[in-house]
């Protein structure tokens, strides 16, 4: 058996709040991992912390006028809140602005030069001559050398996933001024990654061919086949760790380098608060290290920071790296730029005290093999059709019975039927069915079937109808209800790594604090009897509400809003037509009138015939606007009229004049009136 496990979660970025993309992806999987290992008595530490260095910190600062350092600040605060809010039980978040992570990097890094583990290399550089900086990363954008994408950043690709340097890229642009950057000379440290190619083949490609997931395997096995090569470690940059050697004083340690030491850094941290040894975790070969990442973070994880640890040689490798892929948003790819996401701060502001809802969706769906899709239907359908149906029904029924007929007492056990027997023998097997998918990282099925021991209660219940027995056979129901305590006592304990905040409202109805001996994971394998008979239950709450569809009609309609903001933003803006003389654009008699009357055409779908007062006459205007407007909404409406237009007959309809319209952001007709209504009607516009 395994003495510890260091678990660590992929560091958020500390650019923006936390969404359900990166839950799904890292922070609950691994979180059901490690309550699992706890609750299995495992020594196991569980590590975090913000990631603040990099290019796109530098970016939003100057964007909103602020320091990089007021920006991690704000969002490491964010992060860290809503983490501990929604219950993701690290032992220790660090950050890798503070003072030991820089240490840890620094020493880190000196090692690994004063050991000749680095290149020196004068390279081309891309360099931008307006900015006078060089463009490392995020600062530069051009098309993708391997799949054509346009907007490809110059250390990856976000499309293809591809990482690259920047000079790779065609048509670099500059993300500071928008020019072209010029190259230049200058000197960075590389860590020479083509000397681990056979180290790879064999860790990788042959020792980890059957327990890595293919996803992982895949990736990396596409990036060893195509030629590892040497990859810098240091950037022409301001705000990181400063690179620790004299002739670099203008230089920072590439975030991609530092990152991942962040791990270590925050162990020391917790260490130091614990007052524990923190290099068993990192160092002892009988510890298994395991990387909860998404599958953007797969090279790093895999090949760089590997390659890292080896060239130290002090630490062990990662036993294992289950990414997983993406999650989507109703049908769309999650964007943060464009506000396509359900951010956990508002989820937590949106739907209080229902963090085990959002964590069973996420499991119930998530994309461990293959991109998947959230839906705010399928969240709402999962809630009430299987949290609140089938799991939170069973417990209420049993709750409700027992206080019923025995005032909250465990009743006693009679002589077990064949169902009876049945029922407590499938209660023993679910504590290894379940702690086999998630040791398997398979936690999709495991959560399926904890609900299946649920759905195991109420068919029990249902089968054997108490409330039926209750008047004619009274002893028999004792023993309904003591099996049925038995399934929710089983369920209090093997909910815990998927629902937490549930199990601690179901533990604290079974009253487990007043127990002898507190129901384990081991002691279910074991023994399907947990609570035994004249054990006071305490007070029963509904353990799950319905989520009602005005709820999700709220959420719903935030991504409609951001769905009409995008499309604002991203409207194309026409071309200027050729330039006219002030004489021509003079000749044409714009002025303000008012619709009096109003009627659709016969047999046409998109006109209104309607009767515009210009003052000195009635003019009738034919206008194309019917798909947007009934007659009852244009009536009285103040409008620009251009009514020196030749007429023309439309459908036997002489029409005089323009109505002047224009687009909104949703595709949408609408008026160009002037702004006071108490303009007259005939006022000239100039």
């Amino acid at each position: 058996m395994t003495k510890r496990y260091t678990v660590t979660a992929a560091l958020p970025y500390t650019n923006g709040p936390i969404h359900i993309g990166h839950l799904a992806g890292v922070y609950v999987p691994s979180d059901i991992f490690v309550r699992y290992l706890r609750l299995r008595g495992r020594d196991v530490i569980f590590i975090c912390g913000s990631d603040e260095h990099g290019v796109p910190i530098t970016i939003r600062a100057k964007k909103e006028g602020k320091t990089p350092q007021e920006v991690v600040d704000f969002f490491h605060e964010n992060i860290k809140n809503s983490f501990h809010d929604f219950g993701i039980s690290f032992d220790n978040y660090s950050r890798t602005s503070a003072e030991i992570h820089h240490k840890t990097a620094s020493d880190f890094f000196a090692k690994l030069n004063a050991n000749g583990q680095f290149e020196e290399i004068v390279s081309d550089q891309l360099y931008d001559e307006n900015a006078e900086q060089f463009l490392a990363d995020r600062f530069i954008v051009g098309t993708c050398p391997k799949c054509g994408n346009t907007e490809s950043y110059g250390d990856q690709c976000e499309r293809c996933g591809t990482s690259h340097n920047a000079t790779d890229l065609i048509d670099p642009k500059s993300t500071l001024s928008g020019s072209k950057p010029v190259v230049k000379s200058t000197k960075h440290w590389f860590l020479p990654l083509n000397n681990y190619v056979d180290f790879f083949k064999k860790w990788i490609l042959e020792d980890h061919k059957s327990d890595w997931k293919p996803n992982v395997y895949g990736q990396c096995k596409s990036w060893i086949d195509d030629g590892l090569k040497p990859r810098a470690v240091t950037r022409d940059l301001d705000w990181g760790v400063p690179v620790p050697i004299s002739g670099a004083e203008d230089k920072v340690l590439y975030v991609w380098f530092d990152a991942p030491i962040g791990y270590i850094s925050s162990t020391k941290e917790w260490a130091a608060r614990e007052q524990k040894d923190w290099r068993p975790y990192w160092q002892d070969p009988e510890t298994e290290l395991i990387h909860f990442i998404g599958k953007d973070n797969i090279v790093f994880h895999c090949i760089i920071f590997p390659a890292m640890l080896k060239a130290e040689g002090s630490f062990i490798l990662p036993k294992n790296v289950p990414a997983n892929e993406f999650l989507n948003l109703e049908g769309q790819k999650l964007s943060t730029s464009k506000n396509w996401a359900v951010w956990l701060p508002d989820y937590l502001e949106d739907f209080p005290d229902q963090q085990d809802v959002l964590r069973y969706v996420l499991t119930a769906n998530a994309p461990e093999s293959k991109d998947n899709d959230f839906t705010w239907s399928d969240f709402q359908a999962r809630n009430n059709n299987e949290l609140v149906a089938i799991f939170g029904n069973f417990i209420n029924r049993v709750a409700v019975l027992n206080q019923k007929y025995y005032g909250g007492i465990v009743p006693s056990c009679g002589p077990l039927s064949s169902g009876d027997q049945e029922a407590l023998g499938a209660i023993k097997t679910f504590p290894g069915l379940i702690g086999g998918d998630i040791e398997n990282y398979k936690f999709r099925a495991a959560s399926q079937s904890l609900m299946n021991l649920a759905r195991l209660g109420n068919k029990y219940l249902a089968d054997a109808e108490p409330w039926k027995l209750i008047k004619t056979d009274p002893e028999r129901v004792q023993t309904i209800m003591f099996i049925a305590l038995q399934i929710a006592s089983a369920l209090a304990v093997l909910s815990e790594p998927f629902l937490p905040k549930t199990s601690d409202k179901l533990r604290a109805t079974l009253n487990f604090k007043k127990l002898p001996v507190l129901p384990s994971w081991d002691s279910l394998e074991n023994d399907a009897i947990s609570i035994l008979t004249g054990h006071q239950l305490g007070e029963s709450s509904l353990l799950f509400s319905k989520i009602e569809n005005d709820q999700i009609t709220v959420q719903l309609q935030k991504l409609e809003q951001s769905k009409m903001d995008n499309l604002a933003v991203d409207k194309p803006i026409p071309t200027q037509k050729p330039e006219v003389s002030f004489d021509s654009f003079n000749s044409l008699d714009l002025r303000v009138g008012c619709i009096v009357e109003a009627e659709k055409m016969p047999k046409a779908n998109k006109l209104l015939v309607l009767k515009i007062d210009i003052g000195d006459e009635v003019r009738t205007v034919v206008s194309g606007i019917a798909e947007y407007y009934s007659p009852e909404d244009v009536m009285g409406k103040k409008v620009t009229v251009l009514i020196n237009l030749q007429p023309r007959s439309l459908r036997g309809v002489e029409s005089q004049g323009m109505v002047l319209m224009t687009e909104n952001d949703k595709g949408e007709l609408v008026f160009v009136n002037p702004d006071d209504c108490s303009t007259p009607n005939g006022g000239v516009i100039a």
